[in-house]
């Protein structure tokens, strides 16, 4: 019995886990479109590597190209990865009483409106 409940336990640890990593990954993916660009890490890297106006505009172009190719990429996956958490999730509710349900869902939202204020301050600063 003892085994069974270890086995459990890792199961769901890595269950979380790569939920988080997923979600915390496709996250930072959706939540950036073009014109959202975080351009401060960016011109950072421009003033320590020392490029010119003609190297920054060239850079910014390699790199809106390559964000673009990004979010193409991740548009074809979005299906998986959204069912693969829905999958995870299932399994997750299979192994909770339905009070660690209750609480696990109110950190999920809890974690998402975290998220969606994070978000909303980035933007207001770029403004």
């Amino acid at each position: 019995m003892q085994r069974s409940k270890q086995q459990a336990l890792t199961f769901l640890l890595g269950a979380v886990l790569v939920g988080g990593v997923l979600g915390f990954s496709a996250e930072r993916v959706f939540q950036h479109s073009a014109s959202q660009h975080s351009w401060a890490p960016r011109e950072q890297m421009y003033e320590d590597v020392g490029l010119s106006a003609a190297q920054r505009a060239a850079m910014d172009s390699v790199l809106d190209e390559n964000n673009k190719q990004r979010e193409a990429l991740m548009q074809t996956i979005k299906p998986q990865l959204d069912s693969l958490r829905l999958s995870t999730r299932t399994q997750m509710y299979r192994i909770f009483t339905p009070e660690q349900r209750t609480k696990f869902d109110m950190r999920v939202r809890e974690d998402s409106l975290r998220r969606d204020q994070a978000r909303k301050a980035r933007e207001q600063k770029k403004k």
